[in-house]
């Protein structure tokens, strides 16, 4: 054989390293985990990786990232590498040659042909039942944002552009704290369609809803939420506050 250029493999190999942070260094993507492309999947846990960790990434560059913000990223993608790492195996798996393999293949055919089961598949091969543990009971909290639009027809992935966390006010009631951290988290106040009953929603650069509250009465509970949430993931408030217009998305209830 002459003239090679180009070898690759196409193998089951399914691995992940034991930590996705040394010190100063930080692995990301196919560098923290590999496994046969079967579904598909480790582009889309690639990119998690990385909207995960780069946002963090630069706050901590800037100085305005909370103490231990770094420290989150391993603890939250590693659990969901691990997650597609054994999905891979058992694809592999029920993939082998064999009696074994053929009849666990006829018992997820039938699994597949139920409700349940196509929702199961369905939510392990899209990610979307995946969800970061963020000590929040809220159901919302901890996955990744809806893509709401609001009144005048923006939708929240328009809004973040920028890198900034966006804190959605449906209720309006959040105004005056937000203020104090306006160059990291856009406040954006007014209704938005389909918000599933919330009041407000405060999402991370990442997608990710760090803290949500149903509607309810403006009070002190709620500004209390917000606070707290912000101040964990965006760090403390800023010094010097130069008030800037709160985008108001129009339409009242």
């Amino acid at each position: 054989m002459t003239g090679v250029r180009l070898v690759s493999t196409f193998t089951d190999r399914a691995k992940q390293t034991t930590d996705y942070r040394r010190g100063r260094v930080l692995l990301a993507g196919d560098s923290a985990h590999i496994h046969s492309p079967l579904g598909a999947q480790g582009l889309n846990l690639g990119l998690g990786d990385a909207m995960n960790l780069g946002w963090k990434l630069a706050a901590t560059v800037r100085g305005h990232a909370p103490d231990g913000l770094l420290d989150t990223y391993a603890r939250e993608r590693r659990p969901i590498g691990a997650r597609v790492v054994d999905w891979a195996r058992a694809q592999s798996a029920a993939m082998k040659p064999g009696p074994y393999a053929h009849a666990l293949q006829a018992v997820i055919g039938d699994l597949m042909g139920t409700r349940d089961g196509t929702t199961y598949m369905y939510e392990r091969i899209s990610g979307s039942s995946n969800r970061y543990d963020l000590g929040d009971p809220h159901p919302l909290v901890g996955r990744g944002a809806p893509d709401f639009r609001l009144a005048d027809g923006t939708r929240l992935g328009e809004l973040m552009r920028d890198g900034r966390g966006v804190l959605l006010d449906v209720d309006r009631s959040l105004g005056g704290p937000a203020r104090a951290w306006e160059s990291r988290i856009r406040h954006v106040a007014g209704p938005a369609r389909d918000d599933l009953g919330l009041g407000a929603v405060l999402v991370r650069p990442d997608g990710t809803v760090a803290w949500a509250a149903d509607r309810a009465p403006a009070c002190t509970a709620t500004r209390e939420g917000f606070e707290r949430a912000a101040g964990r993931w965006f760090g403390g408030p800023e010094q010097t506050q130069q008030t800037q217009p709160t985008r108001d998305t129009g339409a009242h209830s």
